[in-house]
């Protein structure tokens, strides 16, 4: 198999490395050299990569394209570019949707995924949509894939996805509270790392129970839990979180 990246940010850094410590079989893999400082340090660490200076070459020297570019990026360069109906086109970008794609690639063999940058440790939920062997086939080795046909409902997975930020800035102020109280800052990060992926693996594991039910298990009438949620409730916390999503998905769904 003969990949090619155009566009090689965060995430299609992530999915490169995420590949190399999988089991997936890889005989080329072509990126753009659109972000020089990450194609040169990924063709150093991994002799299967070729960086290209020109993204028609990627395209027609891959068996399967992987579109990496922002929107902005994309609604200027791809319809720049010719696609062969038989190319395989995988498309990670989040705002243009699948019918636009489709007519400025002049390909229907498309899909699109939404990967997370912990795919490069082969962890995290991978989703694509509509189903596609051949993404699959790529994906199955890196994360745990969901295959959706609705295109709109996919979109709230990207709503979902960014979380993350939001997410590591929680561990970030758990960790500076930590510090500010005396603990060391290296003991206070691994703590606080380590706290949020048990409690991760363990909702994880208990999931058909549901996360209320992990909720009212996890507090005792009157205790600790009880208090912090209870005081984040109280200024609606939850109730804003929900809003910022809401506001996510508006944007993803135009």
């Amino acid at each position: 198999m003969i990949l090619g990246f155009i566009g090689t940010g965060k995430i299609s850094s992530s999915i490169i490395i995420g590949i190399f410590k999988s089991k997936l079989k890889i005989k080329r893999i072509y990126i753009s050299s659109r972000n020089r400082n990450i194609a040169k340090k990924l063709s150093k660490s991994y002799g299967k990569i070729k960086v290209l200076n020109n993204n028609q070459e990627i395209i027609d020297k891959s068996s399967v394209v992987l579109l990496g570019v922002t929107p902005n990026v994309g609604n200027k360069i791809l319809p720049k570019l010719k696609f062969s109906k038989n190319k395989k086109i995988i498309s990670l970008i989040s705002t243009i949707n699948l019918d636009k794609l489709k007519k400025i690639t002049k390909n229907k063999n498309i899909t699109k995924a939404i990967p997370l940058p912990p795919i490069e440790i082969k962890k995290g939920p991978i989703i694509i949509c509509p189903p596609s062997k051949f993404a699959k086939n790529i994906f199955k080795h890196l994360g745990q894939v969901i295959e959706l046909r609705n295109e709109k409902l996919s979109y709230k997975f990207w709503s979902t996805a960014s979380l993350m930020a939001a997410y590591y800035e929680i561990l970030n102020t758990s960790s500076k509270w930590l510090s500010k109280k005396g603990i060391n800052k290296k003991l206070a990060d691994t703590y606080v790392a380590e706290l949020f992926l048990a409690l991760s693996q363990d909702a994880l594991n208990k999931s058909s129970k549901g996360f209320t039910k992990l909720v009212a298990d996890s507090q005792t009438p009157n205790g600790l839990n009880m208090q912090v949620l209870n005081e984040l409730k109280k200024v609606k916390f939850f109730t804003k979180f929900t809003k910022a999503l809401e506001n996510v998905n508006k944007r993803v769904s135009k």
